[in-house]
């Protein structure tokens, strides 16, 4: 069977982007049979390259969400002679015809539909806004499958897209995996050029509305005037949202936190395993992985208790009401200060990481293949 796989956002760095990794990645491990068509772009064309004979790179520079997206990309697929094609994000071209599994990692249009959220002015994104719903509603009702990353995607898609519950299968992500030990990674470069010189919290993620950044700075203001001696590190690609952040903290006049900006894997390792806490403080996810990067390398979380991750997190997680800043700062405060608890979420970090792996997500995901096998 030849199989195509929409690989046009593989890459680290965020979310969706390492989701495309390692299933590409894992499936050459599970699958030596199929064939793979791998549609791939010019800027991430180096991000992967095949290491069995099955798997086959293509071009395909067309850009996400774009017209181009809609009308081209439709015919490079068609011209491989795909027999299933998985689209690992709901941008699933209008005009195409052919059998396609789809993952929906979230509904967060639904839930956070805000101008603010976008570059674009109120009346262009209105519009955009409508196009992204009816893709996706397409996608969802047209998918022979549609894979989630999390039971709590799954009843959202359910509720809101009025899908059968029996189409759907829950394939949950892992961390991503330790290529090397992060103490013997030499990193003070980066701290150093970036003034990060205190023991610091962590977060590591986009600036979207929805990621609540705003009341994590108003949550430092409070915990601040207690403990001024940790640093709160920001790391994420710069962009907009960041940069508005940015001006807003400093107009604030709030210390002591640090735009660190993009990190590389391997830098992102050893600032994972440096820190004395992981705070995330979402309004919204799909999955939820940075939180289980952290738990990897040893350090204690604190979480948001909303959507998907008390699922994902568990009982490894302290967790807060994330429109509340005194509450996310009470939270960083107890998880810096008490042993007993900082040691128990480790352990417990440390065992449920262990029961998330990316070699199940793609043989889970392989299995779907098969059930279209021609």
């Amino acid at each position: 069977m030849r199989i195509g796989i929409d690989a046009r956002m593989l890459g680290s760095g965020f979310g969706l982007a390492r989701y495309v990794q390692q299933l590409v990645k894992h499936l050459e491990k599970v699958d030596l049979k199929n064939q793979y068509i791998l549609f791939m772009r010019q800027a991430n064309w180096d991000e992967f390259e095949p290491a069995n004979p099955n798997f086959k790179k293509v071009p395909a520079d067309i850009p996400w969400y774009s017209w181009a997206e809609q009308i081209k990309l439709p015919g490079l697929i068609k011209k491989q002679k795909i027999d299933l094609m998985h689209f690992p994000h709901w941008n699933v071209p209008l005009l195409y015809s052919g059998k396609f599994i789809v993952t929906i990692h979230d509904l967060i249009m639904y839930h956070f539909p805000r101008a603010e959220a976008s570059t674009l002015g109120p009346f262009t994104y209105w519009i955009k806004d409508r196009l992204h719903r009816l893709i996706i509603n397409n996608a969802a009702h047209n998918a022979k499958n549609i894979i989630t990353t999390s039971k709590f995607t799954k009843e959202d898609l359910c509720k809101n897209l009025n899908i059968d519950e029996k189409k759907i299968v829950i394939t949950y992500q892992a961390p991503f995996p330790k290529n090397i030990e992060p103490t013997i990674i030499n990193i003070r470069s980066f701290f150093a050029d970036r003034g990060i010189d205190k023991n610091y919290v962590l977060y590591v993620g986009a600036a979207y509305p929805h990621k609540n950044l705003e009341n994590l700075i108003k949550a430092w203001q409070i915990f601040q005037k207690s403990y001024d001696d940790y640093q709160l590190v920001l790391i994420g690609r710069d962009d907009f949202f960041y940069r508005r952040l940015q001006a807003q903290t400093n107009k604030a006049q709030v210390k002591n936190i640090i735009f660190a900006g993009f990190a590389p894997d391997n830098d992102l390792e050893a600032i994972y395993h440096h820190a004395s806490l992981y705070i995330f403080p979402s309004l919204y996810e799909g999955f939820g992985l940075p939180p289980l990067e952290a738990m990897a390398y040893n350090v204690p979380v604190a979480s948001s208790d909303r959507s998907c991750l008390p699922e994902i997190l568990q009982d490894a997680a302290y967790y807060f009401n994330p429109e509340k800043p005194q509450e996310i700062s009470d939270a960083m405060q107890h998880l810096l200060i008490d042993k007993n608890l900082r040691q128990r979420l480790i352990e417990r970090g440390q065992k449920l990481c262990t029961s998330y792996s990316w070699d199940q997500l793609a043989q889970k995901t392989l299995d779907i293949y098969q059930n279209y096998q021609y």
